[in-house]
């Protein structure tokens, strides 16, 4: 940062210091803990400067992917202005409606408009309205079809393992609640799952509610592309390649449109007794409780479905609620290894969950999948019209 003195007195104007992408190297590096606090380390010096050339600088701005604590790496700048969730900026890294329906009007012919929005539509940093990905925008234009085009630039590999590490149901992912600070909390020696996937991209705020005074985020999938993609590549670590292929083929969306309850929960069977034993012994899925839903529910999402997890109502919380088809189906997963079946369906019964939804006048289902650890498949898929 010496330069910043030089180029002041050369120039006789203050300098601008533009960083893009100021952590990847930290990033980069996360599944060796030793390399990514090293390379840490040496960006803390490096940033570090640009306090000591305060006085030649005019404007600084660096843009990352993640937000690592100032402790961590910006112990000597502490005059930084963090924009992440100001709403002021709530719009700068996306494209707005506004900027769809004008700018990019001549190359929106053709498309579906709405088919447009469900695709790559719904990130949000507090601003007054959503924006879209960018670079799915510029892509789709390109090409002319729709395209899993932002993910397919790379899944980052310590996502997926520490997902599978910290043994969190794919369920639970659209769902999570977090703090301000929780979501400021990014640092290679602790990494919360709600920084993890909100700093990353794979899910945005969906809500706000202020408690004791504080801001509170409800945090789920931005978009459509984010939710396939994402299924797909849990699949990937959930189950071996093989087997992966023919669930990502499985003719779900046809028994679902033609409301084939008990085919659905064939196909599923099919998939669970096509997992070699030796996975379970060598698999990311050894010691994975949450796995069996963690790979129905994956499959949803990889087909396109819009499954919500842990679905609340006034009674407790269905497992998964989809609407479909002008109706709604309601899940509850269980592992009974010894006791009667029926159970998951009871409980979705005796706890009111189709409550919620009567008032649409829909037909509501009500699904109960019971899985045996000694078997490792599908015992029980029981089916009941609420």
């Amino acid at each position: 940062m010496h330069r910043c003195d030089a180029l002041r007195r050369s120039t006789g104007r203050q300098v601008v210091v533009l960083v893009d992408e100021y952590d990847r190297p930290i990033l980069d590096a996360l599944p060796d803990p030793e390399t990514a606090r090293a390379n840490r380390n040496f960006l803390r010096s490096l940033y570090g400067g640009i306090k000591a050339c305060d006085a030649d600088i005019r404007f600084c701005f660096l843009t990352g992917v993640s937000k690592f604590s100032k402790a961590g790496l910006f112990s000597g700048l502490n005059n930084l202005e963090d924009i992440t969730l100001d709403p002021a900026y709530g719009t700068i890294c996306g494209y707005t409606d506004d900027d769809l329906d004008t700018v990019f009007a001549p190359e929106l012919e053709g498309f579906d408009r709405d088919e447009v929005r469900r695709w790559y539509d719904g990130y949000s940093w507090l601003g007054e309205g959503k924006v879209y990905n960018p670079f799915d925008i510029l892509r789709l234009f390109r090409r002319g079809r729709f395209g899993n085009y932002w993910f397919e630039t790379g899944t980052p590999t310590f996502l997926v393992e520490t997902l599978l590490r910290k043994s969190l149901p794919t369920l639970e992912l659209d769902r999570m609640t977090a703090g301000e600070a929780l979501l400021s909390a990014f640092d290679v020696e602790h990494i919360s799952m709600e920084a993890l996937l909100f700093q990353t991209g794979y899910l945005t705020i969906t809500g706000e509610e202020v408690r004791n005074g504080l801001p509170h985020y409800r945090l789920g999938y931005p978009n459509l592309e984010v939710r396939r993609s994402l299924g797909g590549v849990l699949l990937e670590a959930l189950l071996p390649e093989a087997v992966r292929r023919e669930a990502e083929d499985l003719p779900l969306r046809e028994r679902m449109a033609a409301n084939d309850l008990a085919g659905v929960g064939e196909l599923f069977r099919g998939v669970f007794a096509a997992i070699p034993h030796q996975w379970y012994m060598n698999g990311p899925l050894a010691g994975y409780e949450g796995h069996y839903a963690s790979v129905i529910h994956s499959c949803f999402l990889m087909q396109g479905f819009e499954p919500v997890g842990e679905d609340s109502g006034s009674r407790g919380r269905a497992d998964m609620a989809l609407r479909f088809n002008g109706q709604v189906y309601l899940f509850e997963f269980k592992v009974v290894d010894n006791g009667p079946e029926g159970t998951a369906l009871a409980q979705l019964r005796e706890k009111g969950y189709a409550d919620k939804y009567r008032h649409l006048g829909r037909p509501v289902h009500l699904i109960g999948v019971e899985f045996s650890r000694e078997e490792r498949n599908i015992v029980a898929f029981s089916v009941e019209t609420a």
